[in-house]
């Protein structure tokens, strides 16, 4: 327990109380050895209690920074086809949806139009977005944490804290890279036959060009704050389930290392149930990132114009008239595009591509997390430095 925390429960510390704090604290460390293991009992005052030590303890930043790098952009490009999906499914204005279960929606582009304009377009910019993005998640998550917890604040809170502070400074890096992924997931290949999306570029470095000649270099943030209403509160729920899942499934196995399969499993689960929770917002952001200009919606559509109310529209190559589906919001207000959607969806407007956001999430969290602590443990193999314990 950090002795600042220790001062504003207990009141000030003597230098004798200070000294059996930390002999204490040696105490414990000297019996998480092979040949004298942590009983339940200790086991139980020493992870349970809010003083409990962090899921990976102190790592150097820079480790923290590295390995967060690699495990959430490897994590985001394993599971890209599946976020295609979602944002399909999340823009989809067909009345019946064109995109309906998962399973479906996955083999209906595959086949219509093959993985890597298909099911992994827009792949480019995610990565491009991903991996610095995450490596300033990290850096800063790790420093929130540390700070805040010195400082007193009651780990669950602190670790909430964290998630939405490690969010807010990557955002600046991210919410471009999603606008360009987000419209290019949405459009699929180019001329693409089988699904009108209102967007038709060559490739992400022709998307960005086009953005910004003809909607202008604030376009790149369209949503951002749809985005950052999103991404917030799904990394602080995200980050504070991981942790007090870790702490539990320590707890269960007696040790600090709790084996691959509960490593995946307490990753999977904290980023399945922030996904979940967060789809509302998920919605509302692909929704505000995909929208038509209506200057390029006239564009595009002279004859249609005036009737088109929609900022996204499709059509089969067939139909002269696209069918009525998912309204434009007309606004970047997240409140005011909730109320849209529900207004006019229900509740199941606000939850479309719930199955794929849940699966992506599962999966991704799991994957990212379990990276993230194999990497410190072999950074520390590779670079051996002293850690800091909380």
């Amino acid at each position: 327990m950090p002795l600042g925390f220790q001062t504003s429960i207990f009141g000030k510390n003597n230098s004798s109380d200070t000294h059996a704090s930390l002999l204490n604290i040696d105490d414990r460390h000297a019996e998480r050895t092979p040949h004298n293991p942590i009983t339940a009992h200790d086991h139980h005052n020493d992870m349970t209690s809010d003083d409990d030590l962090e899921v990976e303890g102190r790592p150097p930043y820079l480790h923290a920074m590295i390995a967060g790098g690699i495990g959430g952009s490897t994590g985001d490009l394993l599971m890209h086809s599946l976020d295609t999906v979602k944002t399909r499914q999340q823009g989809d204005p067909n009345i019946p949806p064109r995109y309906t279960s998962l399973a479906n929606s996955y083999y209906t582009i595959w086949r219509q139009e093959g993985v890597r304009r298909g099911l992994y377009s827009g792949w480019v910019p995610a990565l491009g977005g991903s991996l610095p993005g995450t490596m300033l998640f990290f850096g800063t998550y790790e420093w929130s944490k540390r700070f805040l917890i010195d400082h007193g604040m009651q780990h669950h809170l602190a670790y909430l804290s964290a998630g939405f502070l490690g969010d807010l400074a990557a955002s600046i890096v991210y919410v471009p890279s999603e606008v360009l992924k987000t419209r290019l997931q949405l459009q699929g290949r180019f001329n693409n036959p089988h699904f009108y999306s209102g967007y038709n570029y060559h490739g992400t470095a022709d998307a960005a060009r086009t953005i910004v000649l003809k909607e202008g270099v604030s376009a790149l943030f369209h949503g951002y704050k749809a985005t950052l209403g999103r991404d917030l509160p799904f990394s602080a729920l995200q980050f504070m389930f991981w942790e007090q899942l870790h702490a539990w499934a320590r707890m269960y196995k007696q040790s600090r290392d709790i084996g691959v399969p509960l490593e995946l499993l307490t990753g999977g689960v904290a980023g399945g149930l922030a996904g979940v929770i967060t789809c509302p917002l998920d919605v509302v952001k692909t929704r505000l990132q995909t929208q038509v200009h209506p200057s390029l919606r006239a564009e595009r559509h002279p004859s249609t114009a005036g009737a088109q109310k929609r900022g996204i529209s499709t059509s089969s190559p067939n139909t002269h008239r696209p069918q009525p589906g998912a309204i434009a919001l007309e606004t970047q207000s997240v409140i005011q595009g909730l109320k849209v959607i529900y207004r006019t969806e229900g509740l199941s407007g606000w939850f479309r591509g719930v199955g794929p956001r849940g699966v992506w999430t599962f999966i991704q969290s799991g994957c990212m997390l379990f990276l993230y602590q194999r990497l410190l443990h072999q950074l520390e193999t590779w670079v051996p430095v002293e850690r800091e314990e909380p």
